[in-house]
């Protein structure tokens, strides 16, 4: 079965105006902050802060699957790099996590206060 070649010029504009949707969404949640988002706590952060992270993972999957070619990579290949970036960025937060709980622990009980 053959497939119809797109021009390069053609998807590169469809990225472009994808990614400036999302951008300019970003922007005009940024500026205006609605109150109905911003003071909405969902898992301990407001629903804007959850947009925000939501739409930036979707312009970086956007800009890998396109920039990146992984659309016309072999499904393990992009499962290979997939999960390798989610185990990196979940063994990171764990490690700032209990780090950042040690060190406030250490100065939460000691006789140093908070000088910064």
């Amino acid at each position: 079965m053959a497939h119809a070649h797109e021009s390069n010029t053609g998807r590169i504009w469809k990225v472009f105006w994808f990614l400036s949707a999302v951008t300019i969404v970003e922007v005009v949640l940024g500026i205006f902050k609605p109150a109905a988002l911003h003071m909405t706590n969902v898992l301990g952060t407001n629903l804007l802060n959850w947009i925000f992270l939501i739409l930036t993972l979707v312009k970086a999957y956007g800009i890998v699957w396109a920039f990146m070619h992984m659309e016309g990579e072999t499904k393990s290949l992009r499962r290979s790099v997939v999960w390798t970036v989610i185990f990196l960025v979940l063994y990171l937060t764990f490690i700032l996590l209990t780090e950042g709980n040690y060190v406030f622990g250490v100065f939460k009980n000691a006789t140093i206060k908070w000088n910064f």
